[in-house]
């Protein structure tokens, strides 16, 4: 584990009142897995992460147990605890759930005509992602895509739909963290994502629903044959 994602856990520690909760320690972690603080098959150091946010032992445990019910860490007997490795069935469940969240979300938006929260989420996460591409900071424009996904998600106006999307994007940047090449698989979905989002500030969401429909086939796609390959 890097002395950076320590010192990002540090400061994560002023978010943490007295009165902190396994849920808010998950949050964090979970947070840092979706921005590739974590690796696939990290041993997850209870002494170095509990000093770093200022939790007990027991409370970091609880937020572990959170986050192996969503699969994103795995309990190893006599070994401790390690972020999970994601197989390519795994893989295709979370493109199916991916339909089934983020169409649905443009399909019927919370309020005419959509969220304007959401769009400025989306919008917020297009410029990022444009200046990570220009510094060539591609893992970074891949944090960029996830948001603008995450955005796109809260089109729903659930907070229940949210926090699947979330669990859905850790899992997924699981797949993408053990890739070579990260520019390979953000940089093409960048204009894809302007796209989208033109098309929803137009006004109409069906279109938006068929270029997302295509996006997301081939990303499965791209991502699944790279992936197998990768894992032999």
């Amino acid at each position: 584990m890097s002395d950076h994602v320590l010192d990002q856990l540090r400061a994560e520690r002023a978010l943490l009142e007295r009165t902190s909760t396994a849920e808010r320690v998950a949050g964090i972690l979970r947070a840092r897995i979706i921005e590739g603080g974590f690796l696939p098959g990290m041993r997850l150091a209870e002494e170095d992460i509990g000093g770093a946010l200022g939790v007990s032992r027991n409370t970091l445990r609880e937020a572990f147990r959170l986050l192996t019910h969503e699969r994103l860490l795995v309990h190893e007997l006599n070994r401790g605890m390690f972020v999970r490795k994601l197989t390519v069935e795994d893989l295709a469940d979370l493109y199916r759930v991916r339909r089934l969240l983020e169409c649905a979300a443009l399909r019927e938006p919370a309020g005419p005509p959509c969220p304007q929260e959401a769009l400025a989420a989306m919008a917020a996460a297009v410029a990022a992602g444009r200046d990570a591409a220009a510094a060539h900071r591609w893992r970074d424009l891949g944090t960029a895509n996830m948001r603008f996904h995450q955005g796109l998600v809260q089109l729903a106006g659930s907070p229940r739909t949210d926090e699947m999307m979330r669990g859905v994007l850790a899992e997924l940047r699981l797949v993408f963290q053990v890739m070579d090449d990260p520019r390979r698989f953000h940089e093409p979905y960048l204009p894809r994502n302007e796209q989208i989002l033109r098309t929803l500030r137009d006004g109409d969401g069906p279109g938006a629903e068929l270029l997302l429909a295509d996006y997301l086939d081939d990303s499965r796609r791209q991502l699944a044959e790279a992936y197998a390959r990768r894992l032999g």
